[in-house]
């Protein structure tokens, strides 16, 4: 399995998966019933740490430079 993410890539889902998971736990936001949707960001974590997308590869997409210059 090679990465198909870029750096930008990663740092984004990154961003938007810890956004998420606070979310989920109510930290810096109000209880709304709907919370619980926010652990959803478990996902974008968890392919910016293996840097690979399963979507992505289905539909032959890589953001990843370093190894299109190889």
């Amino acid at each position: 399995m090679t990465t198909n993410m870029g750096t930008t890539d990663r740092v984004l889902r990154t961003a938007i998966g810890l956004a998420l998971i606070a979310f989920a736990t109510r930290v810096g936001f109000p209880d709304t019933g709907w919370n619980w949707i926010g652990w959803i960001g478990v996902v974008p974590l968890v392919t910016a740490a293996i840097g690979w997308c399963p979507p992505y590869a289905l539909l032959g997409i890589n953001t990843n430079q370093s190894w299109r210059q190889h």
